[in-house]
């Protein structure tokens, strides 16, 4: 299974947030679900990385996989073992990132959601998900 996430450019209680998300993360992985798409912008996204950096460690088997919005922008992946750039050829710069958070949400089993207001970006893919009935971990 394919876990992505959906959060906030900031976080307002990152120790909360954060505490919410390696709580979720781990039992997805006892679980059995390995795959992560990370998109790489923003706090929340930051956190992700950073925590599944951390249970990486103990659960060396899982992967991490960092999503490009752009193709020929040069990225650093770490902590990420790969990048995956979707077919985003045609699509224009300025909808890159929206286009990809959609084909990200697409291809995922699973939804983590960091959204607390209904407008920006994260709603927006937060809506789509929802659209697509996907299975959405929402933070409470």
């Amino acid at each position: 299974m394919i876990i992505t996430f959906c959060g906030h450019s900031q976080i307002y209680d990152i120790e909360k947030v954060k505490t919410w998300l390696e709580k979720k993360i781990q039992e997805l992985i006892i679980n059995g679900n390995e795959k992560f798409y990370l998109g790489g912008y923003g706090a929340f996204d930051r956190l992700a990385a950073s925590v599944l950096s951390n249970i990486k460690q103990r659960y060396p088997n899982i992967e991490l996989i960092l999503i490009l919005a752009y193709l020929n922008r040069v990225k650093d992946i770490y902590p990420c073992d790969s990048s995956l750039y979707p077919p985003l050829e045609s699509v224009p710069k300025k909808l890159a990132i929206v286009k990809r958070n959609q084909w990200m949400v697409d291809q995922a089993d699973i939804v983590i959601s960091y959204v607390l207001h209904s407008w920006g970006g994260a709603a927006k893919t937060l809506e789509y998900a929802q659209q697509k009935n996907k299975k959405i971990i929402f933070f409470k």
